[in-house]
């Protein structure tokens, strides 16, 4: 069953962010665009890389209006010790979930049940708290925030321009697609 087009469910969890311990739930992720970005530990191996790199286009999404969520099944304590002995994860200024329930890790089903970890798992979710792209990745596969924010930035066009769609590789500025009987076989 795919997530697309749902409403994110009802949450509350705490977060540890950029030094202090804050409640987040559904209902902040709404009037702005947000990612849901679940990994499956601290103090591992591929994923201080990809929140680093989440951390360098930080700025980036903000800009679009998009807060960055990481999220895994760690206490908000394990996240702030990791800041505290990891200058990668020191850098970290978007919100750190924590899901040690796994409630929110289960509901948007990245959850692996065996080892009570999440997959990686990518949410864009629009103002409205609607799920408009995802990707679940094997947790041996690190992902890119470059092309997360290019995803992030087509929903956005899409959503502003509902006569029009990006085709692959787009990128703002480029052109883009007007679906129509006439483009069917031309493309």
């Amino acid at each position: 069953m795919s997530l697309i087009g749902t409403k994110v469910a009802d949450f509350k969890v705490q977060a540890y962010v950029d030094g202090q311990f804050e409640e987040v739930t559904q209902d902040r992720l709404k009037g702005k665009w947000a990612v849901l970005f679940f990994y499956p530990a601290d103090f591992t191996f591929v994923c201080p890389t990809e929140l680093e790199d989440l951390a360098d286009h930080y700025e980036e999404f903000k800009n679009l209006g998009c807060e960055i969520y990481s999220v895994s099944t760690d206490t908000h304590f394990t996240h702030k010790a990791w800041a505290d002995t990891s200058d990668t994860i020191a850098k970290i200024k978007y919100p750190m979930l924590a899901d040690p329930t796994g409630r929110l890790t289960r509901q948007l089903g990245v959850m692996i049940e065996e080892e009570g970890l999440a997959l990686r798992g990518t949410f864009v979710i629009n103002p409205e708290g609607i799920i408009k792209a995802y990707e679940i990745h094997d947790n041996g596969i690190g992902r890119d925030a470059s092309e997360l924010l290019r995803k992030l930035q087509a929903a956005q066009f899409v959503a502003q321009h509902g006569d029009q769609v990006c085709p692959a590789k787009w990128k703002p500025g480029a052109e883009t697609l007007s679906p129509s009987l006439d483009l069917i076989g031309k493309l």
